[in-house]
């Protein structure tokens, strides 16, 4: 059976250039979508973009009014309610199945928080409001099987921070959410995952850091005796290299820097941010609201196309998977 229920786009700081992205991306597949945002400002967009208003009728819009007027490029405090209202619309419609996944366009972390409003990402705002133990950053570039997916088992932490906050328990949860969404969202049998260590050379056995030896490696041996095919620790300089890491399903890097350089290298304009461990699927566009080229028509849509078509596929998997 295919899944014929809209994926909904958020669409991000609206003086940024999400309102944009979104409008094209949308305007590039067939597949039913729900924009959610400023009816008036999305109508303007199209009509600066050159589109045909109204939209064709695989699109609809979830309207959400503009707490004040939105200007390239100039952020104004008083939408930061608003972006925070998108959000938790796309939310709730997801939990009542109202749409097969959600796919969002950038916003600005700095304009929330100066509201008074703490945020941290769009990570944490669902993984609270879904009321989940754990969720797992992964970052891919197309919904090809092959294509290469690094997650991460910290995100945005200094390096100061790291060591203590690598845990048993935190590689314990990270493991299991990261080979059950390869399971079934991604269709994979039996995932293959390649574990970086945290230190050069994976440790050196002890002389370069302990935390393989006390953290990683005791997490690695637990998640192998539950059946998990995952191999490591590896030293990050070479789990890269091609003809290793492609013989794997996904590379688990300890932190941030540790992996995405590399992602962003081979295919940064077609980067997508995917949530793993939400009760449903979320994937993002991997860059930000670039607000010096909003109102340009210069945003590059294709990272919000590609997040699009991941959506869609790993909302078929999930749904063949869990009937």
């Amino acid at each position: 059976m295919i899944d014929r229920r809209p994926v909904a786009i958020t669409t991000g700081e609206p003086a940024g250039i999400g309102p944009e992205v979104s409008l094209k991306a949308a305007l590039s597949i067939t597949d039913p979508i729900v924009l959610i945002g400023s009816q008036a400002l999305l109508e303007k967009e199209a009509s600066r973009l050159g589109f045909v208003w109204p939209l064709p009728a695989h699109i609809r819009i979830l309207d959400i009014p503009l707490d004040a007027p939105a200007l390239p490029g100039q952020l104004d405090v008083r939408n930061a309610t608003y972006v925070l209202n998108t959000l938790r619309q796309a939310h709730y419609g997801a939990m009542e199945n109202q749409w097969a996944a959600i796919v969002t366009a950038p916003v600005q972390k700095s304009i929330i928080i100066e509201s008074g409003i703490p945020f941290t990402g769009h990570t944490e705002f669902f993984q609270n409001l879904a009321g989940v133990q754990r969720v797992v950053m992964m970052l891919t570039s197309n919904e090809r099987p092959d294509a290469m997916k690094v997650a991460l088992a910290t995100t945005h932490l200094p390096i100061a921070a790291l060591s203590s906050a690598i845990t048993g328990t935190l590689l314990d949860e990270v493991l299991e959410t990261l080979h059950h969404a390869l399971k079934v969202d991604y269709a994979f049998s039996s995932p293959r995952i390649l574990v970086t260590g945290l230190n050069p050379h994976a440790g050196e056995n002890g002389h370069i850091g302990r935390e393989e030896v006390e953290t990683i490696t005791p997490a690695l041996q637990r998640a192998q005796a539950k059946g998990m095919q995952v191999i490591g620790p590896v030293p990050a300089d070479t789990a890269f290299i091609p003809g290793h890491w492609d013989q794997y399903d996904a590379v688990l890097c300890m932190y941030h820097d540790q992996g995405l350089p590399v992602l962003k290298h081979v295919g940064f304009q077609d980067g997508v941010n995917v949530t793993l461990g939400l009760p449903y699927i979320r994937t993002s566009v991997d860059h930000g609201t670039a607000l010096d080229i909003a109102g340009t028509s210069k945003a590059d849509e294709r990272s919000m196309i590609s997040a699009l078509k991941l959506a869609h596929y790993l909302s078929k998997n999930r749904e063949t998977r869990m009937a």
